[in-house]
């Protein structure tokens, strides 16, 4: 951006158009991840991805070649749209394709390589001897996604979306498909698939307008949205801090604390559960908030880069699994609006600090204070998430309606005490020990009413 700043004489005077620029193409993201989820629930996500690559190729080029500020901001709004979509499209395809116990790793890996595309940028860029050889690397990366369009088995349709959505036909193709790439027979019988339904059942899709009439979804829906929002929009208070480093430090700061907030979801969520680790970074997160908003000008310039780092670390972590507890939550018919929706927040908090900016930041203390508050907030609404540890994604609204709030701290312990478990007798079962449970019982009912008998007959006297 600094290159079209000097051809385009975006200083002094001119300087307000740099933010402007980057609020856009934010929003740009921002819609295109609510139509292009649309178009996920609606299509299927391979259509989705397919139609996001065949707009995103040629703005790419397009963006090389813009004459003037107003048109390549224009192009840019469109283009950060459908980059959005190839994102989503990707993230809900591999998170439908994976079984219970590989969605948090699966996913990690996705954010590790997201993150290597952010560590390796200023290299490009530095290699780059202008910006649009720097864009037209970026449209050439992505005429290599188009390998996933020219071969179906590279990029499938959801098998799990289209028995969603009563597309049996597809579905038992794309099912067939798998078998044949994985040498495996399956001799075509798909009994259990039409004993579903019955005859040729019409396809059934979904809105996110459908949310309407359930009592669970939108509540967990809303709880993570306002989430990934807090995560996204309270980031710049840390990045502040970092600036009086200088050069290109904050940046690599950020970027590595991202890739330990990846490495601490891969160790913490899978033993702890979702909604514990998720309520842990967001406590950890006001806590940086607020250090740095009371204690700021008393404390000395090396902790208070070690805080935000901490906070930026903790933000960041906030964001990648509320996203992802999110598309855990959201039954399979919804899941590409409801998502999109989602991601939309965190774009939307995430322009706050560009448009702080642009008002020469006169708002920022009020900005800290007003997110710090939202975190503690989110806190509280957190309990009320239901645990999706190890449990399969749910298909239609009635499976989302069906995620339960389980209790935090306190496990569900087996009884000791009953002669049978689960209808067998048990492996430490002593016969001795029980029959003189048993007679031991017997005798102190006999004696209990013995003696109320007596307490009665005393009334009466």
């Amino acid at each position: 951006m600094a290159w079209t700043c000097h051809m385009w004489h975006l200083v002094c005077e001119n300087g307000w158009k740099v933010p402007l620029e980057q609020i856009c193409y934010l929003i740009g993201w921002l819609w295109g991840y609510i139509i292009f989820g649309l178009v996920c629930d609606r299509f299927g996500r391979r259509n989705g991805f397919i139609s996001a690559l065949v707009v995103a190729l040629p703005l790419g080029v397009a963006l090389c070649f813009s004459p003037g500020y107003l048109s390549f901001m224009a192009i840019r709004i469109v283009f950060g749209a459908a980059l959005s979509g190839i994102f989503l499209s990707f993230y809900i395809a591999r998170l439908e394709l994976c079984p219970p116990g590989l969605r948090l790793m699966i996913t990690m890996i996705g954010g590790f390589f997201w993150l290597g595309g952010e560590l390796l940028l200023p290299g490009v860029a530095v290699l780059c001897s202008d910006w649009k050889v720097l864009q037209g690397a970026i449209s050439g990366a992505l005429l290599l996604l188009s390998g996933y369009w020219c071969c179906h088995l590279l990029f499938p349709e959801s098998p799990r979306w289209l028995l969603a959505t009563r597309q049996l036909n597809r579905c038992k193709a794309e099912l067939c498909l798998f078998s044949r790439a994985n040498g495996i027979d399956t001799g075509e019988d798909f009994a259990e698939i039409d004993s579903l339904w019955r005859g040729f059942p019409r396809p059934r899709y979904y809105s996110f307008c459908s949310l309407v009439g359930t009592r669970l979804i939108w509540r967990n829906a809303l709880i993570l949205g306002f989430t990934t929002f807090i995560g996204s929009g309270i980031r710049p208070c840390f990045a502040r801090n970092l600036m009086a480093l200088g050069g290109s430090t904050p940046y690599f700061l950020q970027a590595g604390s991202e890739v330990l907030a990846c490495i601490s979801l891969c160790i913490t969520v899978n033993h702890w559960g979702r909604r514990a680790v998720l309520l842990l970074f967001t406590i950890l997160t006001g806590f940086c908030s607020l250090l740095l908003l009371a204690l700021t000008q008393y404390l000395f310039t090396a902790v208070s880069i070690a805080i935000s780092v901490l906070g930026s670390l903790s933000s960041h972590a906030v964001v990648m699994l509320s996203v992802f507890y999110a598309s855990e939550v959201l039954p399979t018919v919804i899941r590409g609006s409801g998502l999109g929706i989602i991601l939309g927040l965190s774009m939307l908090g995430r322009a706050s600090f560009p448009m702080i900016v642009l008002q020469q930041r006169s708002g920022f203390f009020l900005h800290h204070v007003v997110f710090s508050s939202f975190c503690i907030l989110s806190v509280l609404s957190l309990l009320l998430l239901p645990e999706t540890k190890r449990k399969a994604l749910p298909d239609t609204l009635r499976q989302g309606e069906g995620l339960r709030r389980p209790p935090l701290l306190l496990q569900a312990t087996q009884d000791a005490v009953p002669l049978l478990s689960h209808g067998k007798p048990r492996a430490d079962y002593n016969p001795d020990s029980y029959a003189q449970l048993a007679s031991s019982t017997k005798k102190m009912i006999r004696s209990n009413s013995t003696h109320g008998q007596d307490n009665k007959a005393l009334t009466n006297d």
